[in-house]
Order: C-alpha cells, then sequence, then structure tokens
C-alpha cells in the first residue's frame, strides 16, 4: 500500500529562507553584533517558551491577543515569546545579583506573535535587541539613540531618520487634559497615526477611548507641532510650563539633541516627532523609530525606548532600563526591495573544480591548504564536465574557480578563472594564496 505523500508547504505567515537570503541575514546579525559589541553589550540567551503569566498584560492587550499559548505535556499554562524585552526583564530580575547594574546585553533571537502577515512582517520573526537596564541615567537613553545610528549606518544606509519623542511629554498633555486615566488607550490610538491618519484617530479616540471632540484634537494639535527639533522644544516647553512630567521630558530630549551634535551625528539623521508613541505599556520615557527615507512604507526598522516599571511585577528591585531591537526581517524586506541583497548562494567565494576523481585527493588538498590560508573554498563534489561545474560557480555566485588537469599537476600549477571578467591565468601553487587574496580584495 502506497503511504500518500504530504503537500510540502509552510504555514501563513511563516517563511523559508534559502541560501541567498538566509546569507543576507546573518550577514546583518554580525554587524549587529560587531556594533553591539562595540558599545560593551553581552550576549545572552533565553528559552522561546515563557509561563504566560510572564508574558501576559506587558505589552497591552494587542499583545495579548497575538500570543501563541498553549498547555504544554506538564499542563503549563505556557506562551512562545512575543518579544526579547519582557523575557529580558524576568531574565533581569532573577540574576540582578549575580549580573549587577548597569547591566548592558543584546540579545539576537526569534519571537512569535500571531498578527495578520503583511509585506516584511511574519509571524515568526528575528530580532535583534539591545539594552541597558539598572539605570534610570539619560547618558543610556542617549547611547541607545548613538547605536541604533551606527547600526544603521553600518548596515549600509546613509538616508534614515531616527524619530524619537519622550512618553513624559505626552504624559504631561493627558494629566492637563484629564486623561492621564486613559493614556494607554490613547497612546496606543496615537501610535496607528502614521497608518490610519490625524482624522480616523481622532475619530478613534472619541468613539473607542471616550474623548471629547475638542481633547481628541488638543493632543493631536500637540502632537503634530511642526518646525526643527529644538524649535519644537521650545513650543512643547511653553505647552507644559504646568506639567512637571512634561517638562522633564522637554529636559531630556534637548539634553540628547545637545550630545547628538557634540557627538557629530547629522541633524538630519535625528528628528523629534511628538506623535511617535510606541504602542506597548510598558514605555515609560524616550522612545525611537527609525525609518529609510527611500522605503518609508515599510515602517521602523528599529524601535524601542525607556522602560522604567516593566521589572515591578518580579522584583522589588528597581530595575529601569532602556533599549532598542532592530527589525531584521523587515529590515532585510527594504533591502530586498531597494536592491541591496547579492543573491548568492554560497558562503564561499573560491570553487575547486574536479576534472580527475583518481586525483581527488590533490583538490581536497588543495581546498584544505586555502582554507588554512583564509579563504572560503568548497571542492565540487563530482568529476562533471567542467562547462557544468562552471555553470554551477556561476549560479552560485562564487568568484573565483580553481581548475587542475594532468598538464597543471604536471607543472605544479593551478588555472585560477576570474568567474567575473572571464580571464584565465597559470599560477604556480605556492603563489595561489598571493593571487587570490589580491583578486579577492579587489571586490572589497
Amino acid at each position: 500500500m502506497n503511504q500518500k505523500r504530504i503537500k510540502p508547504q509552510t504555514l501563513k505567515g511563516f517563511r523559508d529562507y534559502l541560501p541567498s537570503v538566509m546569507l543576507a541575514r546573518e550577514s546583518l546579525m554580525d554587524v549587529a553584533r560587531d556594533v553591539f559589541r562595540s558599545f560593551g553589550y553581552a550576549p545572552i540567551d533565553t528559552p522561546a517558551l515563557e509561563y504566560s503569566e510572564i508574558l501576559l498584560g506587558k505589552g497591552g492587550e494587542e499583545s495579548d491577543k497575538q500570543l501563541f499559548r498553549f498547555n504544554d505535556q506538564g499542563n503549563r499554562d505556557v506562551a512562545m515569546r512575543f518579544d526579547l524585552t519582557v523575557p529580558f526583564a524576568r531574565f533581569a530580575s532573577q540574576y540582578a545579583q549575580q549580573l549587577g547594574t548597569p547591566f548592558k546585553r543584546y540579545h539576537i533571537g526569534t519571537v512569535w506573535r500571531a498578527e495578520k502577515p503583511q509585506k516584511g512582517r511574519y509571524r515568526e520573526f528575528v530580532q535583534c535587541d539591545f539594552d541597558t537596564i539598572g539605570t534610570d541615567a539619560n547618558s543610556a537613553d542617549i547611547e541607545t539613540l548613538f547605536a541604533i545610528h551606527d547600526l544603521i549606518e553600518k548596515i549600509g544606509f546613509s538616508d534614515f531618520t531616527i524619530r524619537v519623542n519622550n512618553r513624559l511629554i505626552l504624559n504631561g498633555l493627558l494629566e492637563s487634559l484629564d486623561l492621564q486615566d486613559k493614556t494607554a488607550l490613547v497612546l496606543r490610538s496615537l501610535d496607528k497615526l502614521f497608518k490610519i491618519g490625524r482624522e480616523r484617530v481622532v475619530e478613534e479616540l472619541v468613539r473607542s477611548v471616550g474623548t471629547s471632540e475638542g481633547q481628541a484634537t488638543a493632543i493631536l494639535d500637540l502632537v503634530s507641532v511642526k518646525g526643527s527639533s529644538m524649535e519644537i522644544l521650545e513650543k512643547l516647553d511653553a505647552r507644559l510650563s504646568g506639567s512637571e512630567q512634561g517638562q522633564l521630558g522637554v529636559q531630556r530630549l534637548r539634553e540628547l539633541f545637545e550630545c547628538c551634535k557634540a557627538a557629530g551625528i547629522p541633524h538630519e539623521r535625528v528628528a523629534l516627532d511628538v506623535s511617535i508613541a510606541r504602542g506597548l505599556d510598558y514605555y515609560t520615557g524616550t522612545v525611537y523609530e527609525t525609518f529609510l527615507n527611500d522605503l518609508p512604507s515599510i515602517g521602523s526598522v528599529c524601535s524601542g525606548g525607556r522602560y522604567d516599571d516593566l521589572t515591578g511585577l518580579f522584583t522589588a528591585q528597581p530595575l529601569p532600563g532602556v533599549g532598542a531591537s532592530l527589525g531584521l526581517d523587515r529590515l532585510l524586506a527594504a533591502m530586498e526591495e531597494l536592491g541591496m541583497v547579492t543573491a548568492g548562494e554560497s558562503p564561499a567565494s573560491v570553487l575547486v573544480t574536479v576534472l580527475d576523481q583518481n586525483r581527488i585527493a590533490d583538490y581536497l588538498r588543495i581546498g584544505r591548504t586555502l582554507r588554512t590560508s583564509g579563504f572560503a573554498v568548497e571542492v565540487y563534489t563530482d568529476s562533471r564536465a567542467i562547462k557544468k561545474q562552471l555553470a554551477y560557480a556561476n549560479r552560485k555566485k562564487f568568484r573565483v574557480a580553481i581548475i587542475a588537469g594532468d598538464e597543471e599537476f604536471g607543472a605544479g600549477n593551478w588555472q585560477v578563472k576570474d568567474l567575473l571578467g572571464g580571464e584565465q591565468t597559470a599560477v604556480a601553487e605556492s603563489d595561489l594564496p598571493k593571487v587570490l587574496g589580491e583578486m579577492l580584495a579587489a571586490e572589497v
């Protein structure tokens, strides 16, 4: 009896990653690790599964709805992590005495959200997080922005904008409007401004949040203030003169912009946007969203903010923190659309072809010799026609092919074929590392 074949397919909202895309993903992760470590962030990891109570109520009602939640075989109520920040709050609370504070960490890991799939957004995706916990110093907030800037720049972008705001400014406004008891609902509505526009946000504030039309208009008027960042701060300073929270928010942002100027960060790459709210409930201070000016429709590719109370449910020890997350897959989708991803399918740049299976030891030996000299080398597995081997090399985007038959072995040479220009040169084996180094260095 023939067994019924299973149709190979992925779940909706999930995707497979072919080598060309996975190589680009890993390249982004490598850049992120280098930047994070340059700022002193140390690597950690946490489990994909947490007790549901760890995750519930930390990101708001919408995040709770998006949890992949179930009872495991031990009948425990568990859920897949929806971000890396909440597990980090649990982690920091659990190990605070051992780690000491302030503690700086980065974490590159997979998260899951049962949300509606859309372009560049999947139900399973990788986040690259970095945080500083155990300090409420504004310098930590400012250095977070510095890290975001350096990260996006070193990935290869020059035309981008980090939009910043401070939740204290919004809290001060809501306090002046007697809406402090509806802060979370108002901020979630404001977080949709970029997607649905002013009129629909006003409608939602009145209909769903319960503000008056005058209150909704006042909120939108404040978050729509225009001008340079310093001009906006002056207007906010006057508007929030009676609010201690609002004044502190203005003061912290003013210091942030002064430090950016002192550090030489281009002023056009950092902008105050009072409409930036960040929809998650746990943010309490400075918030960040990073947009690619060539592709703003993709949304923010690196977001985060300050969260001073997130660990309060886990420990009595105050552990205020600040951090951000690079949306790896969203950024990769943007890079693919902008033609920034090279469609190579092999991490190796050199292919050793095989013309004679009786000399396989020589082909494997030269592959190993070149690897010990620092090159990434693949040895072809079969002795097919050289035309087919070179077609394979071109399809996989190898840079160089190494070829040798009876004549080359007799002379102690290898033919080095430039797969971009087509030139082919006989090179003594002892000179191979030098010649390959010069060819591949020209591509950097």
